[in-house]
Formats: structure tokens, C-alpha cells, sequence
């Protein structure tokens, strides 16, 4: 289970909660402007918009889980089960595999209009990456400095939808968390006034304006919790302001060890957390054992490389003595 949000200062920021039971053996993953991608059904694409982004390589393809472009879009996987569907081959389509579907968006889109377009003849078709490796069931947001939308391949065909909220978690759709969030319109970060007992019934605390907020660590509640605290935090504009607000923000639906426990006996956790500003391509992030944020600047890499530039995740925790 994730949490996907994006957040407006100065620059843009997007990024997410990867909530899961085990690590994979995550990386900071650059990809540069010339390394060849081979996709599945559309052919070799050696040339293409420079990336960086959280996920997994195999057999020397990064499989990304999140990741931005260097020209400022963003695109997140969040697990989308028991609703995803991917379609056998289609003739006269872009047939895409889920597994290339982020490069395949960021490396020839600039924006979020661009990718419409694209996304237009594309079907997400049921190839997985190899017979071990089966695909994932998975919804996507995807972002820019003015734009955000969710795309959903189900049963009936592949569904986008704009996302005026800046928010994305799990199962069940986008459309079903929107009209959620109706149920909370009454939310406020200011002081409840009394509609009944005028005159004698006064708030006993700050912040019972957002009583009713759901506090657990369903995908309906944390879409909820997110949207509310995203809408109401504030930041000042510098970077390091605005990129521990977005910490904070995310922090909010951050799940705990031993708090969701899994049929098989494990725990989910938030296993990282990232924080990407699409204006400037620097990937930020914080693991589960690390509170510490670690960065890595996509224009630090050589970006006309054929190579993927690979960084190990800075898990242990840090702590700054001061005596």
C-alpha cells in the first residue's frame, strides 16, 4: 500500500510512501539520454529524456517504481489490486508493458498534455518481465508543475482522470476516493463553531475542527488524511522548507511496524519515502531506519551516458550528537 502526492511552492514536488512488507532491493536508479530502452512491443528507443527515480534493476532494465524526467514530469505505480486488468496484445495499438510503463511516458513526454495525447492509442497488455517476475496490479499518477492526472487499466478499458486533489493511494479506484472525500467536506482547520448548545457549548482543545478525520492505514482513509493535510499545510518557498513540509505531509500516512499485519505473518511498513522537485530534478528521500534525508541531483550524472547510474539507499539511522 502507497501514498502518491504532489505539492506547490516555488518549485513542484512529487513523490510517495512505498508501504510494504519486504525490501527489493530498492536503488536511486539516473537513467541517461542514451541508454537503450527495449521495450517489449514498440521497438528500441536509444535516445530519450534523461530520468531518475526509486526502483530495481534486472538484467540491466531499471524497473522503476517512481520516477521524474528531466523535464519536470513525474509518474508513480501505486498497487491497484483485485481492479487492475492488462489486455492481451491489440493490433494497431502502442502496446505497453506495466513493468515500462514509467520510462516509456517519461522518456518521450515533457508534460503532463503530452502524455494524454500518448496515452490515447495506448493498452496496457498482460506481458510480464519474465516467468519468475509476474506483473504487478497497479494505478498511476502522473504530474507536472500544472496538471496531475491518475490512469487506470480495468476490465472496460484504460481510464484517466484528472486529479484536481494531488493525491493517490490504492484500491479502490480514483472515482471512489473523490466522491469519498465528500464525506468530509465539513473539515476544517479552524475552530468548530456550535450549531446547537449556542451559548454554552465551546471547543475543549485546538483542532476540533478536523474531527472525523480517519486515522487509520486503509487506502480510503489515508487519501482522505492526505488530501486534508495537503490542502492546509504551509511553507515558506525556499527549498529546505518546502521539502521538510512535504515530509511532514507524507509523514501523516506513514505506517508504523507492526501495526498492519499480513496474512502470512509479516508487517507492513513504510519502507521509504521520496520527495522529488520536478523543477530542479533533485530526488530526495528518507528510509523506514533513516529519518536522515539523502539526495541525489540527476544533473550531478552524466546525462548523454549510455549507462545507468546506480546509488545504494542510506538505511541506517544517523543521529547528530550534540554533547
Amino acid at each position: 500500500m502507497c501514498t502518491a502526492i504532489t505539492y506547490k511552492t516555488a518549485d513542484v514536488y512529487f513523490g510517495r510512501t512505498l508501504d510494504i512488507e519486504c525490501s527489493y532491493g530498492e536503488e536511486v536508479i539516473v537513467t541517461p539520454r542514451n541508454f537503450s530502452f527495449d521495450f517489449r512491443h514498440t521497438g528500441a528507443q536509444k535516445s530519450h529524456y534523461a530520468i531518475i527515480g526509486m526502483g530495481i534493476v534486472r538484467d540491466g532494465h531499471p524497473l522503476y517504481y517512481e520516477a521524474a524526467n528531466e523535464c519536470g514530469l513525474g509518474m508513480a505505480g501505486l498497487r491497484f489490486a483485485d481492479n487492475a486488468y492488462y489486455f492481451p496484445l491489440q493490433e494497431g495499438k502502442e502496446n505497453v508493458s506495466p513493468f515500462e510503463f514509467i520510462p516509456w511516458i517519461l522518456g518521450r513526454c515533457k508534460n503532463v498534455e503530452e502524455a494524454r495525447k500518448y496515452l490515447s492509442n495506448l493498452t496496457l497488455c498482460d506481458t510480464p518481465f519474465s516467468p519468475d517476475l509476474s506483473l504487478a496490479p497497479l494505478h498511476w499518477m502522473i504530474a507536472d508543475r500544472d496538471a496531475c492526472i491518475v490512469v487506470e487499466s480495468v476490465a472496460d478499458g484504460l481510464k484517466i482522470y484528472d486529479n484536481p486533489v494531488g493525491v493517490l493511494t490504492n484500491n479502490p479506484s480514483f472515482s471512489y476516493h473523490v466522491t469519498h472525500l465528500c464525506d468530509y467536506m465539513a473539515l476544517s482547520r479552524e475552530s468548530p463553531v456550535a450549531h446547537f448548545g449556542k451559548g454554552y457549548l465551546t471547543p475543549y482543545s485546538r483542532g476540533m475542527g478536523a474531527m472525523g478525520l480517519p486515522g487509520d492505514f486503509s487506502s480510503a482513509a489515508r487519501f482522505v488524511r492526505a488530501a486534508f493535510v495537503r490542502e492546509n499545510a504551509l511553507s515558506k518557498t525556499d527549498e529546505m522548507s518546502s521539502i521538510s513540509q512535504f515530509f511532514h505531509i507524507l509523514g501523516s500516512v506513514e505506517q508504523v511496524r507492526g501495526c498492519v499485519l499480513l496474512e502470512d505473518g509479516k508487517h507492513e511498513l513504510t519502507a521509504y519515502t521520496s520527495c522529488i522537485n520536478l523543477s530542479r530534478g533533485i530526488y530526495y528521500y528518507t528510509t523506514y531506519d533513516n529519518r536522515a534525508i539523502s539526495a541525489v541531483d540527476l544533473h550531478r550524472c552524466d546525462l548523454e551516458g549510455r549507462e545507468l547510474c546506480r546509488f545504494s539507499l542510506n538505511t541506517e539511522q544517523k543521529i547528530r550528537w550534540q554533547n
